[in-house]
């Protein structure tokens, strides 16, 4: 485990490409002590650009050229900012994201790649870029599962990147399929004449056509329409024609060349805390065409010059080669090697090119996990159990166990004023005067994301969840925050992040943030203290009647989820989705469930524990369906790995009576969600229809089980 120091520094990485991704890993083996890492990028995957003609071949799965930016993230002690960069204001020193406050830097370095859209009418609608790949590997996938479609593509643009896929993807649709090559200019130009004529020979044995000097008009569904007439019939659309600068470069008022960024020998652009790599750089120093080996190599530079930078360090200065293997890949298993005009062609150069690519991805893929720091010879009785293998979780998986908190707070309740509605078992009080009803609750989370953005949004819907499980509106909230050590500017950046997040989010609910308090700490904590007005009675957790049906709103595994991401287990893609449903609010679904006998929101002591507590309040049982509950992506996949949240015992043994609930799937009612669903008990008679109109608001909502007579006894079937 890394020591924790004070941050002074902010470094920012935009974009995922391949030198931001070895940078990880480097940063991650020999972080530079007080500097605050963030990479930004709307992908929690970036794909390898070296394995993508073999995915489109079918010789690679998906998992196999996916650079997990989440885990490099962890592994490397970064925050992870899921969002698009739409610009750098220099003069504040903030980089602009679409749907988020700023982010601040005092070195940033670029890395954002390039793109293949055209200027074709039709082309967004109808055709797919190459370039952002992970885009471009998503829909190929859609395609060859869509059995319905047909086998015809074509690929618009006929340069090595184009002919590599058209080949890769007559090869994973068979002899059937038709394949044309267009270009505006001769197909292959650019290549030398020998690797050119071996590899129009390749296209020809293929059965692909190849046109040239062909102007293409717009597409439409299914047809590529030419400007002298004529269509060609395609069922997929491949966009593989040139290298395209990101459109907002141009407004940060940086030196361009052709909408690149200008660097130095340094990889330094014209402002000294900007540094640009991989594709969307230009080397003003030594011109080289777009290739990944030369962002490859820039990585040990890029590594040192950023630490340089933020430590008043010499630079050191990058230096291209002249000239470099290139393996093209032909499609089945063979590809073809040019270097200095010599041309070979074969299997062999095949191994050769999937052992280099399977390299470099076992570089960003074997990542190791956290681990605990060894206990000492001698220690107290107990220490070993409680310690455990494994880091507490944070989130709703770092909460006090339920049977602790039940202890301390017996006899520390009571009707003490009249105003005040003691609700043994719920988590809100209500306060009561004049004839109008106030519910106030109070939560607080460690940080399950570095990024103060997202905590806050998922803290705000966590502690808004008891108000909408009683059926109230928000009112007015206050905000408590620990900050991590850091200087006092990064604490003014930091705070500005959480209060404009906190305050957007507020007011989408019609609530105020009304003040706050805050102090430093080891670790982030963003927590709320809530209030909401209510009409009539609130809801409880009593109430449930015989034959009720219960409907839950969200699914369940954020425990086991984040459990996992803590420890570098969790795939990103299912991290950022368990992320987005702790973010969906519960203020629709409240007033759907507003006829509801009982609720309450999923939260710390798991579905069980949650349900266990409406059984208790109701003097009642349960009856659930273990197949009809909602789980999120990756959340029984891990729980089947043995992965755990550190509260999973604590929840499973304070549940009560559960019966019927064994192996990894029914461990997972006992997991502890974070801004977790509503569990409603509504009458039969109108649980299909409330699931109609939750599932219309957005809702994954399902209904899985049954009230029952068996008091405090929940059956799991």
């Amino acid at each position: 485990m890394q020591a924790k120091f004070p941050y002074t520094r902010d470094l920012v990485l935009v974009g995922g490409g391949h030198t931001h991704a070895l940078f990880l890993k480097m940063w991650g083996m020999k972080p530079l002590a007080g500097v605050r890492l963030t990479l930004i990028d709307p992908s929690p995957v970036a794909a390898y650009s070296g394995m993508l003609p073999g995915f489109v071949a079918g010789h690679y799965t998906a998992d196999d050229l996916s650079i997990d930016l989440v885990r490099l993230c962890r592994f490397a002690g970064a925050r992870f900012v899921a969002g698009a960069a739409a610009g750098i204001d220099r003069e504040k020193r903030v980089i602009l994201i679409e749907g988020r406050p700023p982010v601040s830097y005092d070195v940033v370095s670029i890395d954002i790649g390039i793109h293949s859209r055209m200027a074709i009418g039709g082309f967004d609608a109808s055709a797919v870029a190459v370039k952002p790949l992970w885009r471009f590997a998503e829909a190929w996938q859609s395609f060859l599962l869509e059995n319905e479609r047909g086998k015809r593509v074509v690929t618009i643009g006929g340069g090595v990147a184009g002919v590599e896929l058209t080949l890769a993807a007559k090869h994973a649709l068979g002899n059937g399929a038709e394949i044309i090559v267009l270009d505006r200019d001769e197909v292959l130009k650019a290549v030398p004449s020998r690797a050119r004529s071996k590899l129009l020979k390749t296209l020809e044995l293929n059965g692909v056509v190849c046109r040239g000097d062909v102007e293409i008009s717009h597409i439409t569904d299914r047809h590529v329409h030419l400007a002298g007439g004529g269509s060609v019939a395609a069922d997929f659309v491949l966009g593989a024609a040139g290298a395209r600068p990101h459109s907002w470069v141009k407004q940060i008022g940086l030196d361009l060349k052709d909408g690149f960024i200008c660097v130095d020998e340094n990889l330094r652009s014209s402002d000294p805390s900007i540094f640009a790599v991989g594709d969307c750089a230009h080397m003003e120093f030594a011109p080289r065409p777009k290739a990944g080996v030369f962002a490859v190599r820039q990585a040990p530079i890029l590594f040192h010059n950023l630490r340089a930078a933020l430590s008043s360090q010499k630079l050191r200065s990058y230096r291209p080669q002249k000239d470099y293997l290139k393996l093209i890949s032909l499609g089945d298993k063979s590809a073809m090697a040019e270097k200095r005009g010599l041309v070979l062609k074969g299997h062999v150069l095949w191994v050769l090119k999937d052992r280099i690519d399977r390299g470099f991805m076992r570089k960003l893929q074997n990542l190791s996990t956290m681990g605990r720091g060894a206990l000492p010879d001698l220690k107290a009785d107990g220490l070993q159990e409680e310690y455990g293998t494994v880091p507490y979780c944070a989130g709703c998986g770092a909460k006090v166990a339920g049977t602790a908190l039940a202890a301390a707070l017996d006899g520390a309740t009571g009707q003490l004023r009249d105003d005040v509605m003691v609700l043994h078992g719920d988590d809100a009080a209500v306060i009561g005067e004049n004839g109008r009803r106030q519910v106030v609750t109070t939560d607080h989370l460690s940080a399950i994301s570095d990024d103060p953005v997202m905590m806050t949004r998922i803290a705000l819907v966590h502690a808004l969840g008891d108000i909408w499980a009683m059926g109230a509106v928000p009112q007015a909230l206050l905000v408590s925050l620990t900050l991590p050590k850091m200087s006092p500017e990064l604490q003014v950046r930091t705070m500005s992040e959480i209060m404009q997040t906190a305050d957007r989010e507020a007011r989408k609910f019609g609530a105020a943030i009304a003040g706050g308090h805050s102090a430093l700490g080891d670790n982030l904590v963003v927590g709320f203290t809530a209030t909401g007005l209510i009409e009539g009675e609130p809801k409880t957790r009593s109430g449930a009647q015989l034959g009720d049906a219960l409907i839950l709103t969200k699914p369940i595994g954020i425990g086991v989820l984040m459990a996992a991401e803590m420890r570098g287990l969790a795939r990103g893609n299912d991290v950022v989705k368990a992320f987005e449903a702790m973010c969906q609010p519960q203020d629709a679904s409240s007033q759907i469930l507003a006829t509801a006998d009982a609720m309450t929101d999923v939260t710390g002591f798991g579905l069980a524990g949650h349900l266990a507590g409406i059984c208790r309040s109701s003097r009642c049982g349960a009856r659930i369906s273990l197949d009809a509950i909602p789980f999120l992506d990756g959340a029984v996949e891990l729980s089947r790995a043995g992965v755990r949240s550190s509260l999973f015992e604590h929840n499973r043994t304070s549940s009560g009576a559960v019966f019927g609930a064994s192996g990894a799937t029914a461990d997972l009612l006992f997991d502890p969600q974070t801004a977790g669903g509503l569990l409603a008990v509504v009458p039969e008679v109108t649980a299909d229809e409330l699931l109609i109109k939750l599932r219309g608001a957005g809702y994954p909502a399902a209904r899985i089980g049954t009230i029952t007579n068996e008091e405090g006894v929940i059956q799991v079937c």
